[in-house]
């Protein structure tokens, strides 16, 4: 294969016109854009023509686009489940970068483990704080640590819309045709009924969407990457029950005790994005905190905080170094053949089973009747 790996790319939202092309733009060392797809038609010819893709790479379906376009690779940037994009491009051969969430049912994570097979450089979930110099750092930091006591993740989440404005996500707000738009919502409300059954979907259908698998699945991603899985889900719930998205708060514990609490608030005029992850063990603290995930070359802090006999120390690291195109350089990776992903199916499994917990206890908390898959959950947090 040539060094540079041709992508095709799909769905052209807030997270591609931001990151993703302007990466892929810079680094054609690495990449080509080999075509982009988007339902949107105006989206499609904005974006062409910023970036400049030769009309004949632009397209309104995935399937068009890949009989068209010579790829090595697939780029799944879509809202909602990624599972029939990325099933539809490791079918044609390509190896897959998935956004988050992998899918939203487990059945979709099983298809795609089917489709993947033994082969790890087939599907790389895009997890891109597992590549923050500042995360990897602070992996090999609580490994030299006692066992944590408690490990604690806040999130502060403003709109969107005050998240976007300091990006490059470039001129234009680009909508699909009703029908679309329909068809969408209904497929998506049809999988959150198949993870939670219809009555607790109705009820917790789009907190799990929308904030426990859009969101919340970055910090598991983490905890993950730091030796923590949330084994027992002990409380969650959410305020004011009438709003999505709110406030969701979650407490549990891993295997051998450590507990862990998330906390997620929408906060529609917070000044900036928050996010913050805090490991304590009884000889200090390892903390991230994270900025805005649409902004480029803002660099995550990591702090460690211990003592040394009557000193106390306080080290603060940061680096330069962007997250999302060390993802896209790992990606390139993979593609040839040089290494495997940090996360891919089985990590996205795992998270889709995690946020069905999640909202299995808050269903028992708001007395609503949990069913689908989730329902095999509830008997082991009791």
């Amino acid at each position: 294969m040539n060094e540079r790996v041709r992508l095709a790319v799909l769905g052209l939202g807030a997270v591609a016109r931001a990151v993703h092309l302007p990466i892929l733009s810079r680094r054609s060392d690495r990449f080509e854009i080999a075509g982009i797809c988007d339902v949107a038609d105006a989206a499609v010819t904005a974006v062409g023509d910023r970036f400049c893709i030769p009309r004949q790479r632009r397209f309104s379906t995935l399937e068009r686009m890949l009989d068209a376009v010579p790829a090595d690779a697939l780029a799944v940037l879509t809202s909602g489940s990624h599972a029939g994009a990325a099933l539809a491009g490791l079918d044609r051969g390509l190896a897959v970068l998935s956004e988050k969430p992998l899918a939203m049912t487990v059945r979709e994570a099983d298809l795609l483990a089917t489709a993947v097979g033994a082969r790890r450089d087939r599907l790389m979930l895009a997890y891109m704080k597992l590549y923050d110099p500042a995360v990897r750092r602070a992996v090999q930091l609580v490994a030299a640590r006692p066992r944590a006591r408690a490990v604690e993740v806040t999130v502060l989440h403003p709109s969107s819309e005050a998240q976007l404005a300091a990006s490059e996500l470039g001129p234009g707000v680009f909508a699909a045709s009703p029908e679309v738009a329909r068809s969408f919502s209904e497929g998506l409300r049809a999988l959150e009924a198949e993870a939670l059954g219809p009555p607790a979907a109705a009820s917790l259908g789009a907190l799990y969407s929308g904030v426990l698998l859009g969101s919340v699945v970055h910090d598991l991603a983490v905890l993950r990457a730091l030796g923590i899985e949330i084994a027992v889900i002990d409380h969650a719930e959410r305020w004011p029950a009438s709003a999505v998205p709110a406030s969701l708060a979650v407490f549990g514990r891993t295997t051998d005790g450590v507990r862990v609490s998330v906390q997620w608030h929408y906060l529609h005029d917070y000044p900036a994005y928050r996010e913050l992850v805090r490991w304590h063990d009884e000889r200090g603290s390892v903390e991230l905190e994270f900025p805005s995930p649409y902004l480029l070359r803002a660099p995550t802090v990591l702090r460690e905080i211990s003592a040394d006999g009557d000193l106390t120390g306080d080290r603060r690291f940061t680096s330069p170094t962007e997250a999302f195109e060390e993802q896209l350089l790992a990606f390139h990776a993979m593609v040839t053949g040089a290494a495997a992903p940090a996360a891919g199916v089985p990590e996205g499994r795992a998270d889709i089973v995690t946020c069905q917990r999640v909202a299995s206890a808050i269903a028992r908390r708001e007395e609503v009747h949990i069913g689908g898959e989730a329902a095999a959950t509830v008997p082991a947090d009791r």
